[in-house]
């Protein structure tokens, strides 16, 4: 028993305080019921002897015989009414009682009754009975055996106390460790409310098929990786080759989706809506549609692929590949099982990156830490919420910004009432995209959502403190919430490299692939992966829905022998809360000189030449390139405001000064990348002006393109594109 108590106390450092708690109650009531078990024996062994005795008495009183006892016993195996029992080898609950020797259990009338009444019936019969039987029977030829030797009442007593002491001391070290605390205990759940009652359980998806061995041993297309590019890349296949046979292989268990919803458009949904319907999304359009590509319905069902004699496409989920034979055509997985392919694509993706502070710490500070990337980090997170909590998102990037605001805004929605505070290093939200002027700009909208923002800070320890998470910043703050989110940016998907003896990128990452995203022959890659050419922009890896549709559907085409070069930019957007919305394309570098030009929001909607604040910025300030540092040919013009400018931060009169505008990022003084503030529908003309690749003299005239002063479009097509 006690083995069985220090089992349970230990189990109460473990991760999980619940489990551990209820694994503990079941190792603490097993060491009891053994407890139990021997107290029991012992006390049947008293009852025993003194039964036998009185009978003993009763005999010799009236002179019947005097029994020896049996054969072999003596002092150590002392006789019983089952025979000679050893006390070191008393039968355990479901064991076979073995007599020793010649020995046999002892019968008389009276033993033979009791053992054919009913339960109930022995029960009920009184010692005085049972004494009576004896005596009547006392002329029996079987003698009973005599009372066993060093039976005394003190030793039997040592065995009694010493069961109780040790239950108690049990019980009592299990109250100590708070193993009783009613906050602990199991309890009843509570009548579900009406949202509740009609939500499905939530099942664990297992891999399909159930066996590697039932995949096909061959297929003239493999897509290794389930995500948006495969998708892109499987369409553009059927595309070219109607009776195509595509196998993809991912290590989700869920079918092809989107990922760009999951933090933004699924966290707007009401409170009903989001418990019925958790993974459907309204569109700009106002359309309704689920995160995944596809109706399950549309694939095949792996085992059944090579015999489709119109092709199909197949998802083989919960499967990883461990590394490729380029040589012989043949991925193989982490179990051995082996697949010859015809043409392979790699679109493994990239998964999102932790901070050492985390990746150090105990394991109790790890649960209360968490990724945010797949649909499953959606779910746990939407119900770690569920009950309203304080949370902090680590990181002012793409991701932690848009969570940030949309966590905001779920909250107001569905009356959950949860704060979000946001940390990260830089100045202000987006600051390795934005100027710095205009993330600070943007951080001000942030906070007006009803995000707590908390710029020019890092998390340098964690620790648990009363089941909280508490976070020690390098002010020496200290910020307490329920759960983090680190969103700090992610990292490309290349362990098949080494495995594999693939080339990677060491200063972008990625794979290593040309303008026609090969990699080697016959294998492709796509999406965050790839660290493509660009014939207009260099090298370049990019982490964006966009370019992984783009990326996919060139690397598709090429697979069926088409060998078209790299040459469309991928755009991507993103938006923060109601008044913030860009898109962009190009190379969107902080680091980079820009050129920005803004409407105003009030009459006459332009900018005066009379504006003093940018006039004194431009006055002051000289634009250089990356290469030499010379000045600009814009410079002194009053209608744009350059990179390197920190004018004074918007006042109340003239804070709509950055509603609306385009932004120039320039690299040798050529136009590399272009950011569209609030204005839609112009992303077409914004590709045309970086694919020209030129040095313009006058970007205010260039920013005429945009129609800055007309009201916002709908989104062009192409964004719904990449949305379907």
């Amino acid at each position: 028993m006690l083995a069985a108590s220090r089992a349970a106390i230990s189990n109460l450092r473990i991760a999980q305080p619940r489990v551990a708690t209820i694994r503990a109650r079941k190792q603490f009531a097993g060491g009891s019921f053994c407890s139990r078990r021997w107290f029991t024996r012992k006390v049947n062994d008293l009852i025993t002897r003194q039964v036998t005795e009185r009978r003993q008495k009763l005999l010799e009183a009236s002179g019947a015989c005097q029994s020896p006892p049996y054969p072999g016993c003596n002092a150590e195996r002392k006789p019983s009414r089952y025979g000679c029992i050893d006390p070191e080898k008393i039968p355990m609950i479901g064991e076979d009682i073995q007599f020793q020797g010649p020995c046999t259990p002892h019968h008389d009338q009276a033993s033979e009754e009791l053992v054919q009444m009913p339960p109930k019936s022995r029960l009920k019969r009184s010692a005085p009975d049972r004494e009576e039987s004896l005596s009547a029977k006392a002329s029996s030829p079987a003698c009973p055996p005599p009372p066993p030797p060093g039976g005394s009442g003190s030793e039997n007593s040592k065995y009694i106390f010493g069961a109780i002491a040790l239950t108690a001391g049990g019980l009592g070290l299990a109250y100590a460790m708070g193993l009783f605390d009613k906050n602990e205990t199991l309890v009843e759940k509570a009548e579900p409310t009406s949202a509740e009652a009609v939500q499905p359980k939530k099942k664990t998806k297992l891999p399909f098929p159930a066996s590697s061995k039932d995949l096909p041993s061959e297929v003239p297309y493999l897509l290794i990786g389930g995500g948006t590019a495969s998708f892109a890349a499987f369409r553009a296949i059927k595309g070219h080759d109607a009776k195509a046979k595509v196998l993809v292989i991912t290590n989700e268990t869920e079918m092809p989706y989107m990922r760009p919803p999951l933090s933004k458009e699924l966290w707007f949904n009401p409170e009903d809506k989001a418990q019925l319907e958790p993974l459907k999304f309204r569109q700009w359009n106002g359309v309704e549609r689920s995160i995944y590509f596809e109706p399950d319905d549309f694939y095949m069902d792996p085992t059944k692929l090579m015999e489709s004699p119109n092709g199909g496409v197949a998802i083989a989920r919960g499967y990883e590949v461990q590394r490729i034979d380029v040589v012989n055509r043949k991925a193989i997985l982490t179990d051995g099982t082996e697949i010859k392919y015809g043409e392979c694509l790699l679109a493994t993706g990239a998964r999102p990156k932790n901070l050492p502070v985390f990746e150090s710490a105990p394991l109790a500070v790890k649960e209360r830490i968490s990724m945010f990337k797949a649909v499953s980090d959606f779910e746990e997170l939407t119900e770690k919420l569920s009950h309203g909590s304080k949370v902090a998102i680590i990181g002012g990037g793409f991701l932690g910004s848009e969570l940030s605001c949309a966590l905001a805004k779920c909250s107001e929605i569905r009356n959950k009432n949860f704060e979000v505070y946001q940390l990260f290093h830089e100045e202000g939200n987006m600051g390795k995209i934005l100027p710095e002027y205009l993330s600070q700009w943007t951080t001000e909208r942030v906070r007006e959502e009803g995000v707590k923002v908390w710029p020019k800070i890092q998390v340098k320890a964690a620790e648990v403190q009363d089941k909280k998470l508490k976070l020690t910043l390098t002010d020496d703050s200290v910020l307490v919430v329920d759960h983090a989110i680190v969103a700090v940016g992610s990292e490309p998907n290349t362990d098949l490299a080494k495995t594999s003896n693939l080339e990677t990128d060491p200063a972008m990452g990625g794979f290593v692939v040309d303008a026609e995203l090969r990699a080697r022959s016959h294998l492709y890659v796509a999406g965050d992966a790839a660290c493509f050419f660009d014939p207009k922009l260099g090298r370049r890896r990019v982490e964006h829905h966009d370019h992984a549709v783009v990326s996919g559907r060139l690397a598709g085409e090429n697979m069926v022998g088409l060998n078209k070069p790299y040459t469309h930019q991928s755009m991507f957007w993103s938006d923060l809360g109601p008044k913030i919305g860009y898109e962009a394309i190009g190379i969107i570098d902080s680091a980079l000189p820009t050129v920005a030009v803004f409407a105003k929001a009030n009459p006459p909607q332009t900018i005066p030449d009379t504006s003093e604040k940018l006039q004194a910025a431009n006055a002051a300030t000289v634009t250089t390139t990356a290469s030499n540092g010379g000045e600009s040919s814009i410079l002194g013009n009053p209608n744009v405001v350059k990179a390197e400018q920190k004018p004074p931060a918007p006042t109340e009169e003239d804070k709509d000064d950055f509603n609306k505008g385009v932004i120039f990022y320039l690299k040798d003084e050529k136009v590399v990348g272009v950011l569209l503030w609030n204005v839609f529908n112009r992303i077409g003309t914004a590709r045309r002006i970086v694919a020209q690749h030129t040095r313009y003299d006058d970007l205010n005239e260039v920013a005429k393109l945009f129609n800055l002063h007309e009201r916002p479009e709908e989104p062009e097509a192409e964004e719904e594109e990449a949305n379907k």
